[in-house]
């Protein structure tokens, strides 16, 4: 660990991580296997911070409450292996910063949910966290007529300052994040296919901009067909965040906890096109229950796509057809 410190002293100015020192406890903590939410808020509870329960002997960690010997030799063994090395140094070559719950900067909105994660990876501006964010999510197999309400929602709204946020996934979140690159190099129309044109090089910074939230580590991109469109955010001044470390896959189970984020960092949802049975759905419950705005785009009465945004409208959420009607 000694060497893994003088590293770190060396490179904290090149890479720009404030605190680091104290950032490497939370990055310890979040490769922790089954500590899970509530056990690891229960821990904080008790010691404040990670640091303070980082040279804890096994006996002192069994006597807490509710925390099994195998979640304690995991603890232990974590401390162990070179996987918290190896994270910190990829995130000081690649830009990655942590942010905590206990850290100022950590999304107001957010911490303010039910169930706000413990900490943040981000790459990218960080500052747009706490910015004046609308998520604008749907279906993976978008229609035309989807691809083309999203791209004009999310282009207006950039105009108009606001940050769109969206999970990076296929169909209508790919095409929420396009329009805000549209927006912003003054190109009306680009295809996702053709967004490393070379004639595509520079971001108005007077918009707004747009927060990828993904559900697996930031060394993964995914789906893999959208490696040029991270980039694009990247350097359009966007970020990408996740609740997990590095190395975790996008599988099936890490998306439904990664909808309260898209929801709990934004101020209102816009839903583009739901089948009946939608995880669009799911962020539509999250964000009702964290007291959101929910504006709904309706749909061909007979499209299988619209069944969840129709049904929306019928429970009450807000019809919309023009980005002028969405509140901000």
């Amino acid at each position: 660990m000694g060497a893994l410190l003088i590293m770190l002293f060396l490179c904290k100015e090149i890479i720009k991580i404030e605190n680091i020192e104290e950032k490497k406890y939370w990055v310890w903590i979040t490769l922790i296997n089954g500590l899970g939410i509530k056990r690891l808020r229960k821990l904080l509870e008790t010691y404040k911070k990670p640091k303070n329960m980082f040279n804890l002997t096994k006996k002192e960690l069994l006597n807490i409450s509710g925390i099994s010997e195998k979640i304690v030799d995991n603890i232990i063994n974590e401390k162990t292996k070179n996987e918290l090395n190896k994270h910190i140094k990829y995130m000081l070559n690649n830009n990655i910063d942590i942010i905590s719950i206990q850290d100022s900067k950590y999304p107001q909105l957010l911490r303010q949910i039910y169930d706000p994660p413990i900490a943040l990876y981000i790459k990218g501006n960080r500052k747009i966290l706490n910015g004046n964010n609308i998520a604008i999510i749907g279906c993976r197999n978008a229609s035309e007529y989807g691809q083309k309400a999203s791209k004009y929602f999310s282009y207006n709204l950039t105009k108009c300052g606001l940050n769109i946020v969206s999970g990076l996934a296929k169909g209508i979140d790919s095409y929420s994040h396009m329009g805000n690159i549209c927006a912003l190099t003054e190109k009306s129309n680009i295809e996702i296919e053709k967004l490393d044109d070379k004639s595509i090089n520079s971001c108005n910074n007077n918009y707004g901009k747009t927060i990828a939230v993904v559900g697996n580590g930031l060394n993964i991109v995914y789906p893999k067909e959208n490696q040029i469109l991270q980039e694009k955010i990247l350097e359009c001044g966007g970020c990408i965040i996740s609740e997990y470390p590095l190395g975790t896959k996008p599988e099936k189970a890490n998306f439904p906890a990664r909808n309260r984020i898209i929801s709990g960092i934004s101020k209102g949802l816009l839903v583009i096109e739901a089948q009946e049975k939608s995880g669009t759905l799911i962020t539509t419950d999250f964000a009702l229950e964290q007291g959101r705005d929910v504006y709904v785009v309706p749909g061909n009465i007979n499209s299988i796509n619209s069944v969840g945004t129709n049904e929306l409208i019928k429970q009450g959420a807000k019809l919309v057809t023009n980005y002028k009607e969405i509140e901000y």
